[in-house]
């Protein structure tokens, strides 16, 4: 079952549900780099960008553990398999994003 591209779909779909966090994440840290932070964010973005760094450095780590082994045993290219890791992970997110009032 591993050799086939649905595992690596699958897998990849259901790691995307979780991925809505760091993708948010780093989506606000990025807005709020380019337009400066609000008027009663006193903080700063230092406390963001720890935040943001804790949050994606553990489910980049997820998703590599993940997705190591099942690309190992994969019929597909690498190349393949790991661009449809990708697109399959950030399918979730921009499902919300398009059907987001």
């Amino acid at each position: 079952m591993a050799g086939r591209w649905p595992t690596a779909v699958g897998a990849n779909l259901l790691l995307g549900i979780p991925a809505v966090a760091p993708l948010w994440l780093l989506w606000f840290l990025a807005a709020n780099w380019l337009t400066g932070p609000a008027p009663e964010e006193n903080d700063g973005l230092g406390v963001w960008m720890v935040i943001t760094a804790v949050v994606v450095g553990l489910y980049a780590l997820l998703w590599a553990s993940v997705n190591r082994p099942i690309a190992r045993r994969s019929s597909l290219t690498p190349r393949t398999y790991w661009l449809t890791g990708v697109l399959a992970t950030l399918l979730p997110s921009t499902a919300l994003i398009i059907y987001s009032p």
